[in-house]
């Protein structure tokens, strides 16, 4: 089972939707042809689906998500975009509803940090992925930020514990290779390439964008039900959101987010 621990309420949507191949799938660029079979799984609103979906104009591009709330939205945007190489369905990452060997590449991007069994997960891309073909994974790492901020802090450390009581494993970025080893790639021989990425938010507007959103989402997601239930005070969800908003209102205000990235050959 999933344990994605908000759900895709308006607040989650709206920062989802900033994500593009550009800026957190880059690294999977260079290995990309024309005519490919790809499977975006964790897809959400499908702005990184579509993206990917340009890359491949000869191919075909498989949008994979395990709550169908979202799929509307990203079939709106890929009519919007004229992109008809491609298609949002629902499934479970841990069972995929696909043959041995049908796709080129299988991607997903701040997954497998939500899922119940990450490595069954990686297995069962493995499994999907033609022989030579690439499982491609990118995940949170480490966060960053100026100036000091208690709500940030608190905000960390709520969300991790939530996630953790939830099943999920938070911010894995530099231990997926080990994942991916477990799931029966081979480190040896370049068959895993490692790499890191990053996001930084700093102009008023990214600051808006991510601290606002972050704000929104301790005020009205999914992650607010869950939180109190694990005994979270909603004063402590309060102090997040004020500091969020001082973070977004503060001209010297930087964040980073640090993302590790796997690349593996079947």
């Amino acid at each position: 089972m999933a344990t994605y621990t908000t759900n895709h309420a308006p607040s989650v949507l709206a920062t989802h939707s900033w994500r593009t191949a550009q800026n957190s799938a880059a690294y999977l660029f260079p290995h990309l042809t024309p005519a490919m079979q790809i499977l975006d799984i964790g897809c959400g609103p499908g702005t990184i689906t579509v993206d990917l979906a340009t890359h491949i104009p000869e191919g075909h591009i498989t949008g994979l998500e395990y709550f169908g709330d979202p799929l509307p939205a990203a079939r709106s945007l890929a009519a919007s975009r004229g992109i008809k190489n491609i298609t949002f369905t629902t499934g479970d990452i841990h069972s995929l509803p696909f043959a041995d060997n049908t796709f080129d590449v299988i991607h997903v991007h701040q997954v497998l940090q939500h899922i119940a069994d990450p490595v069954a997960g990686l297995r069962e891309m493995r499994r999907v992925a033609k022989p030579g073909g690439i499982v491609a994974a990118r995940e949170s790492d480490r966060f960053s930020w100026f100036p000091a901020n208690s709500g940030i802090e608190a905000w960390v450390d709520v969300t991790t514990r939530v996630q953790r009581a939830g099943g999920g494993n938070p911010h894995p970025g530099s231990k997926l290779h080990v994942w991916a080893k477990e799931a029966g790639f081979e480190l040896e021989d370049h068959r895993v390439k490692r790499s890191a990425g990053a996001w930084c938010f700093s102009t008023p507007a990214e600051r808006e964008y991510w601290g606002g959103g972050m704000a929104r989402r301790m005020e009205d997601s999914g992650f607010v039900e869950k939180a109190l239930a694990e005994g979270v005070p909603r004063e402590e969800l309060g102090q997040i959101v004020a500091g969020w908003r001082e973070w977004v209102d503060d001209k010297e205000g930087w964040f980073g987010v640090l993302h590790g990235e796997i690349l593996c050959w079947k």
